[in-house]
């Protein structure tokens, strides 16, 4: 497939490409090719794994990099709760444990309602005038490899609250240590050696 989107770019029909990719080794094996240009890769707060090796890997061969399910489907936005329903055609409430594609693709991987707990834990450290959501989306550009988070909106003010992020102030180193604190505890365990 390289080969081809190699040709297309001698071709003048692409002026660059990029991938998007489920795990962080389909990532490094992406990084072998010189056309790529950017990875996709799932990264957020409760998929830090692509931070270890890939970002470094990536910085140095000048690839960007396109945080994608940056609020793990909805759940860093911090609205949802133990009682919260999906429509039975939303991968949310049919795809937990990855009965139609990969489980990662559903919260991040995490387990709905040990993500619910390590929300709560998050929910302390949102710093005044942010948003869960707007917290979640600056811990990620925090991260120098990353070019930009790509997270989904089902309506203009979801829009205006993401963007809203980019310009919101760093966060604390303190607030960061907590953060990876609360990673280690609840979600690391079960998630970060898959993906």
């Amino acid at each position: 497939m390289f080969g081809v989107l190699d040709d297309l770019v001698k071709q003048g029909k692409l002026r660059y490409y990029g991938v998007s990719v489920e795990k962080v080794e389909e990532g490094l094996k992406a990084l072998e090719y010189p056309g790529v240009q950017s990875v996709q890769i799932i990264f957020n707060i409760f998929r830090q794994r692509p931070a270890d090796l890939f970002f470094e890997q990536a910085q140095k061969k000048g690839v960007g990099i396109l945080a994608r399910v940056p609020l793990a489907s909805g759940l860093l936005s911090g609205k949802m709760t133990s009682q919260t329903q999906f429509d039975s055609n939303d991968h949310r409430s049919y795809n937990r444990k990855g009965e139609e594609f990969d489980r990662g693709e559903t919260f991040a991987g995490v387990d709905y309602e040990t993500g619910l707990q390590a929300v709560e834990e998050l929910r302390l450290l949102v710093p005044p005038g942010m948003s869960m959501a707007e917290m979640a989306l600056r811990w990620i550009l925090m991260f120098e490899a990353v070019t930009c988070a790509i997270p989904g909106a089902k309506r203009p003010a979801q829009v205006e609250e993401n963007l809203a992020a980019a310009d919101l102030p760093a966060l604390s180193q303190q607030t960061m240590d907590q953060i990876q604190d609360i990673y280690k505890n609840y979600i690391r365990p079960s998630v970060h050696q898959y993906w």
